[in-house]
């Protein structure tokens, strides 16, 4: 996974903090998709795609903040960025499709 790959470079006192939080954010993106396509019903998997939305947005931002501190180069955080905008493109389009249907 790249976010794992690109905090490995974040600074030590990062570990808990800012480091934690990005792993910690990009795999709940996965996770909420994995557990909510093996409940039952629509509206079960509506909720888990809305909140792999906002670990989905979490990322975003703390990509953003690593740019803004140092801890990874632009062209690095433009190549996540573009990732990460299309997995909330993805996910926009799964929600809208669950709610018309239900």
């Amino acid at each position: 996974m790249s976010v794992y790959k690109i905090a490995l470079n974040f600074p030590k006192e990062e570990i808990y903090g800012l480091t934690s939080q990005l792993r910690r954010s990009a795999v709940s993106i996965s996770s909420n998709i994995a557990e909510g396509a093996c409940r039952s019903g629509d509206k079960e998997l509506k909720y888990f795609m809305t909140i792999s939305m906002g670990s989905a947005s979490e990322v975003e931002y703390q990509l953003l903040l690593s740019d803004d501190l140092g801890y990874i180069p632009a062209s690095v955080h433009k190549e996540l960025e573009d990732k990460i905008v299309e997995i909330k493109k993805m996910l926009t389009g799964y929600i809208k499709k669950l709610k018309a249907e239900g």
